[in-house]
């Protein structure tokens, strides 16, 4: 295991400091005039126009516009008429622009229309244009698959600070835990985030989603939810692809400090909040070395039954150094919880040169969130077992205090070039997550005849940190004939858990004992190495005497993982405890010459360890889609993806029986065929068919023989390689093979687009899954859970969304907007021969057991619903959102082990964002989260009983605030 290292990046923040220096010696430049900048699009695709005469009439200066259909032009302040035209499209003129000396203004999106008669002019003022959501519309309209999203105009004018806060306006997308993001319900195995059209590991390089909060978005251009599949998009997804899309060249010159808070009254400077004492730097997200193990990582330590026949030996008085350097604190001290913070930097611009121009965009991001929840709840149940008896059985009762800090620390930069022809990008990402957690329970176990109680203590910190560089181009060839993108993205992503303690005393007497549980440290480190690329060419021709596109291509990803856990359990021999776990590990206690039966330790990773392993993937892919219109009004795209992906794995079970050695345990070759289908019934209507092939694939831990503890919850997590058998071996319920899923996707759609952002849309779907992958309670060890493929499913429903202004009430009322999607969905899992028969043996005497049951994930419905308000020209912003989905399985029950599910959170939340000054460089925003006061709960639910309590947390209801000023 490595040393902690300091795990902060030096090279953002010089780069930081560099553009910030750079901004200030700009901004001199050109102070004499202003900017007019704009953006050209096709009304009908929401495509750039390239080539574009932009006019000044009053000056005759003018610009034509670049393969982006962007223009800028320096002159002196006054008001103007911008005259826009283009060969076979209306002229379009701009009115009343107003020129600010040293100001850059925006015309953010204006639209030309294709006409026969290049005669027409189409006048339109520029306070129109700088709000309009028209070329989103165009985009989403004529998009090949089913796509929603959100603009960096919008993010101006609602004033959200992050993309988490951003992303959950679009129509079908939930935030889970603030953090990341749900497509149509779907969890993290089937919803996808990618940067810049790249896949990245986030914090949690086994989600498939990253952190949404940590963007400023300030610093992104928009974020595209892509619900449907196309080949030129990664084929391990099923609910939605979410793609941030950072600035490369700002509209206007922007240098933003934000600051925010947060106070939830159950949480907040209550003085019973419990913590511990880490180290100095925890406050920036990273251990400084206060938890380092006193082994150094080495797999080569003394154990007892080494030295304790020669205590005063040289591996003794080795053994008795390494078990003296053990931190002596176990137990958590009370104190007052603070209320949470944050700090936000942006800033960007660009300039123009003579032959290209120059884009950068930076972005620093600090977030300390505390949080208290007092009488949190973790259980087990079981069915009793006479089948004539159907209230469940308590196995283990946990409950407790939960007081955690949580420290994010991010830092973004990009530069941009663009020439005539080319465009090139480089972006620097780094996050820092640093998280202290601790726990003091009351602990009960009825489970197997061992009846006691007992105190539990437990004191956690968890390091994360993502490095990750983006190099991309654009070029173009014959104006927009060729299209050429090509992208490299290298990352490194690493996890420590440095000194993970747990410590249970049995009272009244206060003793520790096997039975209740040895004191336990654990020291747990993952690092990960990852390499993306991806090369997109684009070809534009005419096919039916009408536009068409072929798209082909490929990619390449590289994915490395180095995980180790060293766990120490404590003996305590006959030591006498006062029942204080800070005074166990006193010198006095400590095994030494002359207290041969004191606390010692013992390596459990030693000689083997199931918990140490090294995985890589390869998966290369190559693609290519036709788009053409056969008729008028009919788009038809057609796509095929090829992916050819490789998992190898290297380590051992727990008793050393099995090892690998970079043992191949995934070699698909697998083909995605898509079919994308737009009919346009009208101008603003379209009837959308989609059929697809995507897979879910399973992650490096669950394709391991990795048994990774979670001490707080006391659950474990199982590597799915583990294989289980009952009836003394004669019956196999898990062959240890897991394998990826593949799905099957229909999707029919009808969708009415309308002005200002509205629209309505009705939906049915239905997927095929081949062997889903779910977690599965382990029946041999209650608490454990592994992933396993259970029986083939499918998932049937109907979606409806909408977005409506109120005006069809009344006039008065056109500045609020219900926005509203509700899914309604059946699933279905065709049982294994071995969980239908478990489930039989263990039925309670009148229970029908069939041979089917409810897909794990799947919600039966979710509602998203709100009312928003919006004066964009006095700068007010306002909404109350409600959000619940159904009881959904979670964790799938096995013989006696019986199935938990969901309670529904109805999560009800109000927002207010306050703009100043027409140009904004003021806003204030203001939020209530969790109004009705609901827990987050999840219980076991089984026939003719009450649910029971698995788990149970109150967030409480908060309120935040912020303010960022521009300067």
């Amino acid at each position: 295991m490595k040393k902690n290292k300091k795990q902060f990046a030096v090279k953002p923040l010089l780069i930081l400091i560099l553009i910030i220096a750079f901004q200030l010696l700009t901004g001199f430049v050109f102070a004499q005039n202003g900017t007019l900048r704009g953006t050209i699009l096709d009304e009908k695709t929401g495509e750039p126009l390239f080539g574009v005469s932009v006019l000044v009439k009053e000056n005759s200066t003018g610009a034509i516009s670049d393969f982006d259909g962007k223009f800028e032009i320096q002159v002196a302040p006054g008001t103007y008429t911008l005259q826009i035209s283009y060969i076979s499209y209306s002229t379009v003129e701009v009115t009343s622009l107003v020129v600010t000396a040293g100001e850059v203004t925006v015309l953010n999106d204006i639209l030309m229309k294709e006409e026969a008669s290049e005669l027409e002019t189409v006048t339109v003022s520029a306070a129109a244009i700088k709000t309009t959501e028209a070329a989103l519309l165009a985009v989403k309209r004529n998009a090949p698959n089913v796509m929603d999203g959100i603009t960096a105009s919008t993010f101006r004018q609602i004033g959200d600070g992050d993309a988490a806060s951003a992303v959950k306006r679009v129509t079908g997308v939930s935030i889970e835990g603030g953090k990341y993001v749900y497509v149509r319900g779907l969890g993290d195995r089937y919803t996808k985030t990618v940067l810049n059209g790249m896949d990245i590991p986030g914090l949690d390089p086994d989600r498939n989603t990253i952190q949404m909060d940590i963007f400023p978005t300030n610093v992104i251009d928009n974020i595209m939810v892509s619900k449907s599949f196309s080949a030129e998009l990664p084929a391990d997804f099923t609910g939605g692809v979410v793609d941030i899309e950072t600035k490369d060249f700002p509209e206007e010159k922007t240098m933003r400090l934000g600051i925010s808070g947060g106070i939830n009254p159950s949480m907040h400077f209550n003085s019973n909040y419990i913590s511990y004492q880490g180290g100095k730097t925890d406050f920036l997200g990273f251990d400084n070395g206060t938890r380092a193990i006193p082994t150094g990582g080495s797999s080569t330590i003394p154990q007892f039954g080494q030295v304790v026949g020669n205590p005063n030996g040289a591996k003794g008085q080795e053994y008795q150094s390494i078990l003296s350097s053990f931190n002596k604190t176990l137990a958590p001290t009370q104190g007052t919880s603070l209320m949470d913070f944050g700090l936000s930097f942006s800033l960007g611009n660009q300039i123009a040169r003579p032959k290209a121009t120059w884009g950068y965009s930076a972005g620093l991001t600090y977030k300390n969130e505390t949080e208290f929840y007092r009488n949190a709840e973790y259980n087990l149940f079981a069915k009793p077992i006479s089948q004539g008896e159907t209230e469940l059985d308590p196995l283990e009762s946990q409950r407790g205090d939960i007081g955690s800090n949580n420290v994010l620390l991010g830092g973004m930069a990009g530069i941009a070039l663009k020439t005539a022809t080319s465009k090139y990008k480089l972006n620097v990402l780094h996050l820092q997550n640093g998280e202290t957690k601790s726990g003091l329970f009351d602990f009960v176990n009825t489970n197997l005849g061992a009846n006691f109680e007992a105190k539990q203590y437990n004191l956690e910190y968890s390091q994360r940190a993502l490095s990750s560089i983006l190099l991309s181009g654009n070029h173009f060839i014959g104006g927009r004939d060729w299209e050429i993108n090509w992208r490299l993205a290298p990352t490194r992503s690493t996890i420590e858990d440095p000194d993970v303690r747990f410590t249970r005393f049995r009272i009244p007497n206060n003793t520790i004992s096997t039975e209740v549980g040895l004191p336990t440290r654990i020291w747990r480190s993952l690092e990960e190495y990852n390499v993306t690329g991806k090369l997109d060419l684009t070809r534009n021709f005419d096919l039916f005497a009408r536009d068409a596109k072929l798209k082909f291509g490929g990619a390449y990803t590289f994915k490395f993982r180095d995980f180790q856990i060293q766990s120490f359990q404590f003996p305590t021999g006959d030591t006498q405890f006062d029942g204080n776990p800070n005074n166990i590990l006193n010198q006095d206690n400590l095994f030494s010459a002359e207290n041969r039966n004191g606390v010692r330790y013992n390596p459990d990773f030693i000689p083997t360890n199931p918990n140490e392993y090294q995985g890589y993937v390869t998966n290369a892919a190559g693609y290519a889609s036709l788009e053409s219109n056969p008729t008028e009004k009919l788009k038809a795209i057609m796509g095929l993806r090829v992916e050819k992906f490789n998992q190898f794995y290297t380590g051992t079970n727990q008793t050393g029986s099995i090892k690998y050695d970079l043992v191949e345990m995934l070699d698909d070759l697998d083909f995605f065929p898509t079919l994308n289908l737009v009919y346009a019934v009208k101008e603003n209507q379209n009837l959308r068919f989609s059929g697809s092939r995507t897979i879910a694939r399973p992650s490096f831990k669950e394709l391991s023989y990795a048994e990774i503890l979670d001490p707080i919850t006391g659950r474990t997590f199982i590597g799915g390689l583990y294989k289980e058998t009952t009836n003394g071996g004669n019956e196999v319920i898990w062959d240890g093979n897991l394998t990826s899923t593949r799905i099957n996707n229909f999707d029919l759609r009808w969708e009415a687009f309308q002005q200002r952002g509205q629209m309505v849309s009705l939906s049915a779907f239905y997927k095929t899954f081949d062997r889903p992958i779910e977690i599965v309670q382990f029946l041999a060890d209650p608490g454990s859970f592994q992933a396993r493929n259970v029986g083939n499913g499918t998932v049937m429903g109907v979606e409806v969304e909408f977005r409506k202004s109120l005006s069809f009430l009344s006039p008065s009322l056109e500045k609020f907007l219900w926005n509203t999607n509700v899914t309604v969905t059946e699933s279905q899992i065709k049982m294994s021969e071995s969980e239908f028969r478990s489930r039989t043996l263990t039925a309670r005497e009148g229970q029908e057991i069939k041979d089917t049951r409810d897909m794990a994930g799947q919600a039966p419905y979710i509602i998203n619903t709100g009312i928003s308000f919006n004066d964009f020209a006095r700068g007010w912003e306002a909404g109350v959102f409600y959000n619940v989905q159904g009881a959904t399985l979670n964790y799938v029950g096995f013989g006696n082990r019986t199935d938990t599910y969901s309670v529904p959170f109805h999560s009800l939340n109000m927002n207010v964002n306050k703009s100043f000054g027409a140009d904004e460089r003021v806003r204030l925003n203001f939020g209530v989260q969790n109004l009705l006061n609901d827990k987050r709960e999840f219980v076991f639910s089984s026939y003719g009983a009450q649910d029971q309590i698995f788990s149970s947390l109150a967030p409480g209801v908060k309120v935040s605030f912020g303010a960022s000023f521009s300067f």
